[in-house]
């Protein structure tokens, strides 16, 4: 999974650099990136087969035009007479470029950036585009927002003191009139687990004091390994959270998969679903003959179902290839006659069954995952079941309800008062009243990775977004000791802590505070709250 996940990163770079296959395979220089160049050429070549692009394509491929089609260029430089540009920090080479052939020699453009979030870098973004932007563009105007109309003003010194400690590209400092606030608390944990409920009790407690709502707060870490106790402490509390990254039911892939089908039955010119329901599980059809039919289908102005039919088509393969091809389309055609017909839970019961999804999942998986993943299709195919006897509908009616809920769902997260679980990167452009930020020590925040001196910035550029999501409330938590690899080891807190303004900390545990009075207080105040957050209400 790893190698995986790193051969994901290495093809995503190449085309933020706009970095062919050929040319990724002729510059790798170790076995890793070599294999990832490979797997890269097959990739693209998969891409074309299925009509499909990757997010990194939605700006390579205009990219492209652009500069090899010069009358289309000036086309659209006609229609877009100015260019609105976000989180220009964040841009990569592949971006840039783009920005350079839309705005042209008129350089009629708005970029916002802020040099201290670059945080991106890991996946290609070069906050020294800001820097080139001034070369490129000599009459280019910079004007500094220095006013913070978010946090308070110990939050902001402490973010300043702690953003001064990078290499600077615009020199600046944020201010407010929102008043001083409340001092910056800090406190040590024990272990993760006593971190994780600690962080939990003291955000029970300020909500009952200040009658404050759930979405009020936020828990920020680095990972997302680090989620985990805080979810286990706050569903031992009852108290909603939500997720960040999360994904919604509906959204997991083996409910796709399956979704797929009923979308095909509902619409048997949905190309989209066609793909993924002839590709997954494998219906003997391979990556060429989809390539084959997408071409047609295109020349044809059909959708790839309705060209599988045409003798024309037909007369481009073999019978070894067409024939899984028209089977696939043949028992498509046939579901949807019976799905008009009989209940569902024989059309579904019969479809899992055809398809042989069970076997496909503990075939592609670990065995622990695709039993979750089975029981998720089992779960969605009894609530399909059910609600097409409550609804009166057929099966393939209920996609538009599937399709419904899935908005709905999103809307109701948005909306909901639950407190938001987040990792720093996820967090970047949100803000909250009150927010805790775990886990700040060496090896986590700064990460162990990332100890280079360039790469420690982009950690403290890290720690700065953390900071100032914060409005007027920041609460910073280390642990003493921490468990890797399942044995005890001590912590180190972060250097990012002795970098901020320390006359707005306030510490509590650890060497800050002297051993019998923090081991008294300490237990006192955990007692006092658990004992009245828990009390049943008059």
């Amino acid at each position: 999974r790893g190698e995986i996940r790193r051969a994901q990163q290495f093809i995503s770079r190449w085309k933020n650099t706009m970095t062919a296959p050929g040319a990724a395979l002729k510059a790798a220089d170790d076995e890793a990136e070599h294999h990832a160049a490979r797997a890269y050429l097959s990739y693209q070549e998969t891409l074309r087969a299925y009509q499909a692009m990757d997010f990194d394509d939605l700006i390579l491929l205009p990219t492209q035009l652009f500069a090899e089609q010069p009358a289309i260029l000036e086309k659209w430089r006609h229609k877009l007479r100015y260019l609105l540009i976000d989180e220009y920090q964040d841009t990569n080479a592949c971006q840039y470029r783009l920005i350079k052939l839309l705005a042209g020699v008129r350089g009629a453009f708005t970029a916002v950036g802020d040099d201290d979030q670059a945080i991106y870098a890991w996946r290609g973004a070069d906050a020294d585009n800001l820097r080139v932007l001034q070369e490129d563009y000599p009459r280019l105007q910079v004007i500094k927002l220095e006013q913070n109309y978010r946090s308070t003003v110990r939050i902001l010194r402490a973010a300043n003191h702690l953003i001064a400690h990078n290499t600077k590209l615009f020199e600046k400092r944020l201010w407010s009139k929102l008043g001083m606030g409340d001092p910056i608390k800090v406190f040590e944990a024990k272990t993760e687990e006593n971190e994780a409920e600690t962080t939990i009790m003291r955000l029970l407690a300020h909500k009952f004091e200040h009658r404050t709502r759930f979405a009020d707060y936020a828990i920020l870490y680095r990972g997302n390994h680090q989620a985990r106790l805080f979810e286990q402490f706050l569903r031992n509390e009852r108290i909603p959270y939500l997720l960040s990254g999360g994904s919604s039911f509906f959204a997991r892939a083996e409910i796709k998969d399956i979704t797929a089908y009923l979308r095909l039955l509902a619409n048997s010119d949905d190309d989209p679903a066609f793909i993924r329901a002839i590709t997954t599980p494998k219906r003997g059809v391979g990556a060429q003959t989809l390539e084959k039919l997408g071409a047609y289908a295109a020349s044809r102005h059909l959708s790839l179902f309705a060209a599988a039919f045409e003798a024309g088509f037909a007369a481009q393969l073999g019978a070894q290839q067409l024939e899984p091809l028209l089977a696939f389309c043949d028992y498509v055609n046939r579901l949807q006659y019976r799905a008009e017909r009989e209940p569902a839970a024989a059309i579904l019961q019969d479809l899992l069954h055809a398809i042989d999804y069970e076997t496909y999942l503990y075939d592609s998986t670990e065995p622990r995952q695709a039993e979750t993943k089975w029981k998720n299709v089992q779960e969605f195919t009894a609530w399909l079941t059910r609600k097409a006897e409550e609804d009166g509908k057929s099966i393939a009616d209920l996609t538009q309800t599937i399709a419904l809920i899935s908005l709905l769902e999103k809307n109701d997260d948005e909306n909901s008062d639950a407190v938001r679980l987040s990792t720093l990167h996820a967090a970047k452009g949100l803000e909250f009243p009150h927010v805790f930020l775990a886990g700040v020590e060496e090896g986590i925040l700064p990460h162990r990775e990332c100890l280079e001196s360039d790469q420690v910035e982009e950690e403290r550029r890290l720690m700065y977004v953390g900071v100032t999501r914060a409005q007027r409330g920041l609460t910073l938590s280390y642990c003493a000791k921490r468990k890797r690899g399942g044995e005890w080891q001590n912590s180190e807190p972060s250097r990012f802590i002795a970098e901020l303004s320390q006359e707005d900390l306030r510490f509590s545990g650890g060497k800050n505070t002297p051993a019998p009075q923090q081991k008294a207080e300490g237990n006192a105040r955990l007692d006092q709250l658990k004992a009245m957050l828990r009390k049943p209400a008059a």
